[in-house]
């Protein structure tokens, strides 16, 4: 099926029903992030769905921080979420902050008191709890419920003035206690919290609620299609409700499956904990599923595209596997990264025949799939590394790789035969002299064919890397389905990080592609910031090959 021939999602279906009717002349959605945290993967997938969305039916997209709780929400939350939706290759209409419209929003709260429908509570937040019931079972009204609506405004223009403690009061609006969704049995408008906000100061020390905040703001910017994840479905009529009777542009909300993932938690508050507690080094950790962190993995902005392209768009919830996001990494970087070979467990390998200080240099494609395209230079020598997995002493009868009097080509270059086993005194392998086919040289010479072909690098050139080798962060698959004596700490992968060291063709120091390069026959890397000129750090991102095969 072509592209434009892709059956419609359902808010595909949506949009081109409202612009086909003219119930909007054109789209404007918005991604609403709390800055308590950094974006993650879930994130990614709120992302392309809206910008995505936006940009395809000639739209725009608002980015607007859902900033009402100065207590969890900071300035460096506020930087990374802009630059996390620049690495997307995503770009906002307006940049917009819930703070921007706080006037506003206190108008509102007090016309809806003038209005009989916003009254001041004493109760604690245990006893506000305990009366709203239960889903079998109606609400209790407040013994504050029908204050007058003088007393009303008096006490929450004091509570405006800082005369009060934290949760000493809260402005709640005045529904139905016995309503069967208890999001509209008498929800809360406004706390007291008494801290400086990262944008307004020491203004204010009363600050709405999600409820209060989101749906208005949406109505203030008159975003068309405001698009959530599927557990705000419940605060929808509480959304269409304060639209409805502040009689303002009435913007809709529409819900989809937030993106689940094998092995994989996404919630800030955990994932801040892992980060508080040291369990991981820090936000863009490459285990974590932030999007900093996969980034620094070596992660492209092109596979997380491919990857939310993959999963669609939908309102049952389901757990994706990770191995479909592994599989779009590996897809993307294949068609683009540049290749080098790498030698993580050196064996060496002395030519006996090779010209005493010989170098041949040869000119291997940074990448096969562009064979005319740019080149890399790798030195060739008489002394060699090679992976001790492709040698094999007492080999089965299909090891292809080098093994005792048998024959291999090094890729690039010449066959080889080994024709003696040097062996430390503890019988390990630590040389292996062989013996080079001057006419095998390809181009060069007369061509044969052996069945083994293996990777190599030349002692005399070879450049020391460490390798950071990272795999899944938990042992459990669904990180939803945590054991209730259990703590989803306990689930932590004590070999998400294993430590490795490398030798490297030089070239590979070289490399200014920006994106992660394929360790030829091992898997793909990506350069870490923690490099210096005296250590050079490697980031494993994927492997190179697996065995899944997405539907």
């Amino acid at each position: 099926m072509e592209e434009n021939e892709k059956k419609l999602n359902f808010l595909e279906e949506i949009i081109e029903d409202d612009l086909r009717t003219g119930k909007v002349p054109s789209i404007l959605t918005r991604f609403p992030p709390e800055p308590n945290g950094y974006l993650h993967l879930g994130h990614a997938k709120s992302l392309c769905i809206n910008f995505g969305l936006a940009m395809k039916y000639g739209g725009k997209t608002n980015l607007r921080y859902d900033d009402t709780n100065p207590v969890k929400e900071d300035v460096e939350y506020v930087d990374s979420i802009k630059e996390d939706i620049k690495w997307l290759g995503f770009q906002w209409e307006k940049e917009c902050y819930a703070s921007d419209y706080f006037d506003q929003l206190y108008e509102w709260a007090e016309d809806l008191i003038r209005r009989g429908l916003a009254y001041v509570d004493d109760q604690t937040q245990e006893e506000i709890s305990r009366g709203r019931g239960t889903v079998d079972k109606p609400g209790v009204e407040s013994p504050y419920r029908n204050r007058s609506v003088e007393e009303n405004l008096r006490l929450f223009r004091e509570m405006r003035d800082g005369k009060y403690a934290d949760g000493e009061k809260v402005l709640r609006a005045k529904i139905d206690m016995a309503h069967p969704n208890m999001m509209m049995r008498d929800p809360l408008l406004y706390r007291i919290k008494h801290a400086s906000h990262h944008r307004t100061g020491d203004k204010w020390c009363i600050y709405p609620m999600y409820d209060f905040t989101h749906g208005q703001c949406d109505s203030i910017e008159h975003i068309t299609h405001s698009i959530c994840t599927l557990e705000f479905d419940v605060h929808r009529p509480l959304y269409d409700w304060f639209i409805e009777t502040l009689g303002i542009y009435p913007s809709h909300q529409y819900e989809f499956a937030r993106l689940n993932l094998t092995y994989t938690l996404m919630s800030k508050r955990k994932l801040l904990e892992l980060v508080q507690k040291g369990l991981v080094a820090g936000w863009d950790d490459p285990r974590m599923p932030t999007l900093c962190g996969v980034r620094r993995r070596g992660y492209t902005p092109e596979a997380l595209k491919m990857f939310c392209d993959k999963i669609g768009v939908s309102k049952r919830d389901q757990l994706m596997d990770i191995q479909l996001l592994e599989w779009c990494v590996r897809q993307d970087l294949n068609a683009r990264s540049n290749r080098y070979m790498v030698v993580q467990d050196p064996v060496k390998v002395t030519l006996r025949n090779w010209p005493e200080g010989l170098v041949e240099w040869y000119d291997c494609p940074l990448n096969p799939a562009d064979p005319e395209g740019a080149t890399r230079k790798v030195p060739f020598t008489g002394t060699l590394w090679i992976d001790r997995a492709d040698f094999m002493e007492d080999a089965p009868k299909k090891f292809f790789r080098l093994k005792p009097d048998g024959e291999v080509r090094l890729k690039y270059t010449y066959i080889i035969k080994c024709e003696e086993v040097v062996k430390d005194a503890d019988g390990k392998v630590v040389e292996l002299v062989c013996s080079y086919d001057p006419s095998t040289k390809p181009g060069g010479g007369e061509w044969r064919s052996v069945k083994g072909t293996i990777h190599w690098v030349s002692c005399d050139f070879a450049k020391p890397v460490e390798l950071r080798n990272y795999d899944r962060l938990f042992t459990l698959a669904d990180m939803s389905q945590v054991p209730e004596d259990k703590d989803y700490k306990d689930f932590l992968n004590p070999e998400s990080l294993t430590l490795g060291t490398g030798l490297a063709e030089p070239a590979l120091l070289e490399d200014a592609s920006g994106i992660a390069v394929q360790f030829e026959r091992t898997g793909y890397y990506v350069l870490d910031k923690d490099s210096t000129t005296e250590k050079t750090v490697f980031n494993k991102t994927v492997s190179l090959k697996d065995s899944y095969k997405p539907e």
